[in-house]
């Protein structure tokens, strides 16, 4: 990426951004390929695990619209790549509509070039830390129809809220919105076999991005989230554990820092 949008510090590393140049992206600066090149120093399978992250989104879109689910409303949805949400969505059920919410400046700029001339995708800005701001956005609720099901996706951002208190109210406020037949994916990174000195040196480094910090949660701390809905089968696992499909690349357990994921269904 060589022009800069206003308003955008170069110098300071992008969740976002870094998470695009773990995927092979090209939206990003020295300064996030420099603090993904760490991270892959300090944990080798980072690569494969946004990756498998990717191939749930996926599964997890499909599997809602196979549960009849119309509407999708995406928290934190990153840097457009390939397999997004509208395109997944739009695939399996064409009179779909998706609302993407970031508060990245490149996110923004990106997604809403691209989605400029689709009428049934929206991107907004908001911050995940403010839900009922993001649910009484007039541009959402034009868009989205609370009264019918809603597919609610927050795939690695949770562990971005460092206490537990506010991660819990952020996805409680979003689920009380959300209709019966609703849906909800969400992905998270828990504690892995990292030594001390590793997970410290990771938690520095998310300290000088944009994020500010990165919280991993154990099982039954993610597990929490899902209060209130019915998991699908296989429950929270591992990753890419979760529904893995023909053709797609089949990993060993990996090392170092664990995702987990899981999507439910409000009854």
């Amino acid at each position: 990426m060589e022009r800069v949008p206003a308003g955008v510090d170069p110098t300071v590393p992008s969740v976002a951004r870094i998470y695009d140049y773990l995927l092979g992206g090209k939206d990003n600066f020295a300064s996030d390929r420099a603090a993904a090149e760490k991270l892959i120093e300090l944990t080798p399978n980072i690569r494969e695990g946004v990756q498998a992250n990717r191939r749930f989104l996926s599964r997890a879109v499909r599997l809602m619209c196979e549960s009849g689910i119309r509407q999708f409303l995406d928290i934190g949805t990153g840097l457009p790549t390939q397999e997004n949400v509208h395109q997944v969505a739009l695939r399996a059920a064409p009179e779909s509509r998706i609302v993407y919410v970031d508060n990245d400046p490149i996110v923004l700029s990106h997604g809403r070039a691209l989605l400029e001339d689709n009428p049934q995708t929206l991107v907004v800005d908001g911050d995940m830390r403010e839900p009922e701001t993001i649910l009484n956005d007039p541009r959402v609720t034009e868009h989205l129809d609370f009264g019918k099901p809603v597919g609610l996706l927050m795939l690695a951002v949770l562990h971005f809220v460092p206490e537990d208190e506010d991660a819990e109210r952020i996805v409680k406020t979003l689920r009380g919105r959300l209709a019966a037949g609703s849906g909800m994916a969400i992905s998270h990174l828990s504690y892995g076999d990292l030594d001390e000195d590793k997970i410290r040196e990771g938690r520095e480094l998310y300290k000088k991005t944009s994020a500010g910090a990165v919280t991993p949660r154990s099982h039954a701390g993610i597990l929490r989230f899902f209060d209130g809905f019915e998991l699908v089968e296989p429950g929270l696992v591992p990753t890419e554990d979760w529904r893995p499909e023909d053709g797609e690349p089949q990993l060993p357990p990996l090392p170092g820092v664990v995702g987990y994921a899981g999507v439910a269904l409000l009854r």
